[in-house]
């Protein structure tokens, strides 16, 4: 990376941007929501488990808890039986129960829209903020750096940071705000469909 120049990776980046929205036009937030607060939910319960499992066990959730009023006056055994499958459920219903009632006492039952704000929920870190922002609110406040999005960025040389939010720095400075949201999406679909950790498709890489 010492050999390429601040403008040539921003020229670069811009070229990876565009073969990868020709690649994954329909690229999207994989995790199924109806609003903030479904969206909010599924986002705490992706941690260390897949999209599919969480869009799996979340109709049933959403279904007995609908908003954040009802789920703040769930018991810890009800929500831990119903997300069971996504695994670290006890710490995971500890953190939605707390998150919920701190949307009831603090914001009305009403997600909040800034990054301050949804970071001072339990269970809520800058990932989380970053997923609920762009995605329910349409807000480019950061990019969302899982692991698809972090290894897939050292890959192509666009970071040589392995904390999180050193690559969404590194990431920040390469691409435009309206793109922020849009490339978690698109790096992820790229790391699901072709630049498979264990199993990379190099041949049919668009960014190759």
């Amino acid at each position: 990376m010492a050999r390429e120049s601040a403008s040539a990776r921003v020229a670069r980046a811009a070229r990876i941007l565009d073969l990868l929205e020709t690649a994954y036009p329909d690229a999207h937030c994989a995790l199924e929501h109806a609003d903030p607060y479904q969206l909010l939910v599924a986002t705490i319960l992706s941690a260390q488990c897949t999209d599919v499992r969480v869009n799996l066990v979340t109709p049933s959730l959403f279904a007995r808890f609908p908003d954040p009023r009802t789920l703040a006056g769930a018991s810890q055994g009800e929500v831990e039986d119903l997300i069971r499958s996504t695994g670290f459920f006890r710490n995971k219903a500890t953190n939605l129960l707390a998150m919920a009632a701190a949307l009831v006492e603090r914001h009305g039952s009403r997600v909040p829209d800034t990054m301050d704000e949804l970071r001072a929920l339990p269970g809520v870190g800058r990932k989380t903020a970053n997923v609920v922002l762009g995605n329910a609110f349409g807000r480019n406040d950061g990019i969302t750096v899982d692991t698809h999005v972090g290894r897939i960025a050292r890959l192509l040389r666009l970071t040589s940071a392995a904390d999180p939010e050193k690559v969404e720095q590194d990431l920040m400075r390469l691409f435009p705000r309206p793109k922020w949201t849009l490339l978690s999406h698109l790096l992820i679909s790229h790391g699901r469909a072709v630049c498979i950790a264990r199993r990379p498709r190099c041949g049919a890489c668009p960014v190759r």
